[in-house]
């Protein structure tokens, strides 16, 4: 059995689709590919609480971890900007994993609004937009 033949099929589509988006990036897509990831799942996380859907709550913050660890990893250096990016994701992967045992709506919110901020500035920023 492959690991997609365990998983729904909306799991197999969003996992073909995102080894399909990531292929060939670039440094800087592959960041706007992790936050666009850790936004829906964060979002994801929100909307099952909403529901009372522990399972897909997480499912979700499980995905949103995984996108901070890339983001984490892909950091290079630990002086400026790398080393205030190394605090930021150290902080929001803080955030994420108080949501597993005691899930704080506001606090998600919040993490996830700040990388939709910095996502649409990163946006601004890139040449050609």
């Amino acid at each position: 059995m492959t690991l997609l033949a365990r998983h729904t099929p909306q799991d197999a589509y969003r996992k073909v689709d995102f080894d399909a988006r990531v292929s060939g990036c670039d440094p800087m897509e592959l960041v706007a590919v992790c936050y666009e990831q850790l936004i829906a799942a964060l979002g994801s996380a929100l909307f099952a609480y909403e529901r009372g859907d522990n399972h897909n709550k997480s499912k979700a913050l499980t995905r949103a971890l995984s996108a901070l660890t890339a983001l984490q990893l892909g950091v290079a250096g630990s002086e400026g900007v790398a080393l205030a990016l190394r605090q930021f994701y150290q902080s929001a992967r803080g955030a994420v994993l108080d949501g597993v045992l005691t899930f704080d709506p506001q606090r998600i919110n919040q993490v996830r609004q700040d990388f939709v901020d910095i996502a649409a500035a990163l946006t601004a920023a890139r040449p050609g937009s």
